[in-house]
């Protein structure tokens, strides 16, 4: 069974750094998509970072792109995501996802499991 578990997270002011993480279990597709989404009260789930198991590249949404860094640890089995410079916009509830379907690794619709989420505050 395929488990997805964040940590991390809380509040700080703008500017300040946080740190998210996850820890992946029960996963083992070949050609995985996998990375961070995230969803402000009243708006729809968006992708954060991501990437495809097969390569190193890791894409950044323009929002967060110079600021916020993904990396995985394939020994630990977990995914974490450094995010500095950060700024009131982006509060919101942060999600660790993987994918065993086809897709576009930046689409919510391609990934069939989910964390349970994790607060990110950040006050101006």
């Amino acid at each position: 069974q395929v488990r997805l578990v964040e940590s991390g997270g809380g509040s700080v002011q703008a500017g300040g750094s946080l740190r998210v993480s996850c820890a992946v279990s029960g996963y083992t597709a070949s050609r995985r998509c996998i990375g961070w989404f995230r969803q402000a009260p009243g708006k729809e789930r968006e992708e954060v970072a991501t990437t495809l198991s097969t390569t190193t590249f890791t894409h950044y949404a323009d929002s967060v792109e110079g600021r916020f860094t993904m990396s995985r640890d394939n020994a630990e089995n977990t995914l974490s995501l450094q995010m500095n410079s950060l700024k009131p916009e982006d509060t919101a509830m942060y999600y660790c996802a993987a994918s065993t379907n086809a897709g576009p690794c930046a689409a919510t619709t391609t990934y069939n499991y989910w964390g349970q989420g994790i607060q990110v505050t950040v006050s101006s």
